[in-house]
């Protein structure tokens, strides 16, 4: 093994969800329910979590990681060595893995795989988590070579998430632009049986799995069968589970977790180590959204305090600066830099900046009204949350208006660049990984929103991300942090838990996380009847 770096509620609604009666629900398969669908399951073209908690079970990666979020362990790979430069990584591969149609898996599939996520041709929005690629190569028919052109302190747990799965030729070949559409081919415990977006998803059992990561009792899939079931309305969700008409889920409202740890016949699990953060990011090259000062009085009129109570109903916490403090490499003094919860500084902010309260209450200055758009997901907390912001700075003078779109559409849109600012929720696990993720300059238009180009964070993001030892690693990413605090480019919002609901007819789920999946592999899962 590895590790990184030291570096309300029930109603009529339950009564309808299911028509199925109450026997016929003992024989049904594994129902998972959840409040957004993904856009595509393509392991390479989405950037959601909403495709990676699904493609962890049809898929596998060369390496995984464990409960604790820190632990790196075999994958599809049984063992791996990193060379004192940091450039190569080579992988020694199962031979013993099958896709689902039965095929065997070979190195080809695995370089295959790990090729296409990385070439630039394919313009994947997660191409850069691969790192700075000269050559993926076979040694052999069990032996991946992984050349990197600079060290790559993060590679090993990229390797990890769901953009990495090995995934079949053929079947992405066959399938052209539909691949993750209409059929999935690949080796994990499930395989793809049907999509119907923003109703369900169903899979049944890989015949052939054997090969579950060790983080697992069993390494073999327990479930005949699994569907995933989109309910946008989340008391809607908890009524199902509540009644039993469904069998689990990890998008249980704050407001019930409380009433359903003390109802019987249900168990309730948070796991410790998940970071999942949400925040508001500005494109910092719109009107209005350019200026520092609208951007720091955002933070300063925000009541995040009231959000994280109000809309989180105490099982959020505040982020105190960008970055979450659990995170690697956490720059206490950055949180020092941000701005603290002041409507009435932030007033006077706006009024030195030249912002002056117009006739309707809103701020002008030289002609242009203190107005942006924020786009965002609508899901069961960006509309609460953007609505409470909205509140908030429209008492300072500013107005931001909202448009939220469902998941299979929003991503799309958040590509146009039509935006001022937008809402965003993500996982991650270093900080490195974070600001790596969101702010070079070369990650323009998409995943760095916000348009933020400076040379600066550009050659700290890479000193971190190229560092060999932990002390350079550390010190550049706090660099970075302390940078970012200061522009405001972000109003940083609250951290997220994650629980898991599950019913007495299903034992062994276990709360996992990584990028947002809760149940991750769904080894273990047994059903009682």
């Amino acid at each position: 093994m590895t590790k990184l770096p030291s570096l309300l509620l029930a109603g009529a609604a339950a009564a309808t969800f299911f028509a199925a009666p109450a026997m016929a629900q003992q024989k049904a398969p594994l129902q998972i329910l959840r409040v957004i669908d993904a856009d595509r399951y393509d392991p390479i073209r989405s950037t959601a979590t909403a495709a990676a908690e699904v493609l962890y079970m049809l898929a596998d990666t060369l390496v995984t990681v464990d409960f604790d979020m820190k632990t790196i362990k075999p994958g599809l790979a049984d063992s791996w060595t990193i060379s004192p430069d940091g450039k190569t990584y080579t992988f020694k591969i199962r031979k013993d893995v099958k896709f689902c149609d039965g095929r065997p898996m070979t190195i080809d599939d695995v370089v295959y795989s790990l090729k296409r996520w990385v070439d630039p041709a394919n313009k994947s929005p997660v191409s850069f988590r691969g790192g700075q690629v000269q050559d993926i190569r076979a040694d052999g028919d069990s032996t991946l070579i992984y050349e990197l052109k600079e060290p790559y302190s993060d590679l090993i747990f990229q390797m990890a998430l769901s953009f990495a799965s090995i995934i079949d030729k053929n079947s992405v070949e066959s399938l052209g632009a539909n691949f993750g559409v209409q059929g999935f081919n690949g080796t994990g415990p499930y395989c793809w049986v049907k999509w119907t977006p923003r109703q369900e998803l169903v899979l049944k059992k890989n015949p052939h799995y054997t090969w579950g990561p060790p983080i697992y009792k069993d390494p073999k899939p327990q479930i005949e069968d699994i569907v995933w079931k989109i309910i946008p309305e989340p008391n809607t969700l908890m009524a199902a589970i509540q009644a039993k008409q469904a069998d689990v889920t990890y998008y249980t409202p704050y407001i019930a977790l409380d009433t359903m740890q003390k109802i019987p016949g249900f168990t309730v699990q948070r796991q410790e180590n998940y970071i999942y953060d949400v925040f508001m990011g500005f494109r910092v090259d719109k009107p209005v959204a350019n200026d520092k000062a609208i951007r720091q009085a955002a933070n300063m009129a925000t009541n995040k305090e009231a959000i994280a109570k109000a809309i989180f109903f105490g099982k959020g916490q505040t982020l105190p600066s960008l970055l979450n403090p659990s995170v690697l490499d956490y720059d206490k003094s950055s949180a020092d830099k941000m701005p603290k919860y002041d409507p009435a500084g932030a007033a006077k902010l706006l009024d030195a900046a030249g912002w002056k309260p117009g006739a309707d209450g809103i701020r002008e200055k030289d002609g242009q009204k203190a107005t942006f758009t924020v786009y965002g997901i609508r899901n069961s907390d960006n509309p609460r949350i953007s609505e409470a912001m909205q509140a908030d700075l429209r008492k300072v003078g500013i107005d931001m208006k909202i448009q939220l779109w469902d998941a299979t559409v929003a991503w799309g849109k958040l590509a146009t660049q039509e935006f001022d600012a937008f809402l965003m929720s993500y996982p991650y696990v270093t900080a490195t990984e974070a600001l790596g993720l969101y702010f070079p300059s070369r990650q323009i238009p998409t995943p760095n929103r916000m348009n933020w180009k400076d040379p600066k964070t550009d050659d700290l993001i890479r000193q971190a991300a190229t560092a060999t030892d932990d002390a350079t690693r550390k010190q550049a990413i706090g660099a970075v942090q302390n940078q970012l605090t200061e522009a405001n480019v972000w109003v940083p919002l609250v951290t997220q838990p994650l629980w898991v609901v599950a019913t007495d007819r299903v034992e062994g789920a276990r709360a996992h996380g990584l990028y947002g999946a809760g149940l991750y592999k769904g080894l273990d899962i047994k059903l009682k009847r």
